[in-house]
């Protein structure tokens, strides 16, 4: 897709809303499944403070306690069309460039750091491993590409992400 982008400040890069479109595929079985949807990487609720970050809405809103990733949209799986969602927790990282990336609940998912554009993150998660590769190709374009392998999976999940203006 071309040279990596790399980011000053990652909260303040990906604040705003995303068009999202997801690829599933079942290494193991062939089988393809598709997300298509938005994310939106909004401000943590609760009191905050410091500096601002554009908003979908033109405002701005302070990033520097970490931006609230609410995903939601639609995935075909094996025809059958289902609502999907899912929330994280982006916090701020020991330098601009980097985040720590937690669940809904709090426990931690995986480091980012896009300084270089480029990232790859490792998710242990029981006997599955998930390996995430982040690639910023644009100041309104990145992707992930995440391989899950297990004794039970095999599993390549690709998502582009367009900034929706």
């Amino acid at each position: 897709m071309g040279e990596f982008w790399p980011v000053v400040d990652v909260l303040a890069y990906l604040a705003g809303s995303w068009r999202v479109e997801r690829s599933v595929r079942d290494l193991a079985s062939g089988t393809e499944g598709r997300f298509t949807g938005t994310t939106v990487f909004g401000p943590l609720p609760g009191p905050r403070s410091g500096p601002l970050t554009g908003s979908p809405e033109g405002g701005g809103f302070p990033h520097d306690a970490g931006l609230l990733h609410h995903e939601s949209g639609t995935f075909v799986w094996q025809g059958i069309a289902r609502p999907a969602e899912r929330t994280l927790r982006f916090l701020p990282g020991p330098n601009p460039g980097t985040a720590l990336v937690q669940f809904s609940d709090g426990r931690p998912f995986h480091d980012l750091d896009l300084t270089t554009g480029r990232y790859v993150a490792d998710h242990p998660c029981a006997a599955d491993l998930y390996r995430g590769e982040f690639t910023v190709y644009a100041e309104d374009r990145w992707r992930t590409v995440w391989r899950v392998g297990g004794p039970a999976k095999d599993l390549v999940l690709t998502t582009d992400y367009a900034r929706v203006r």
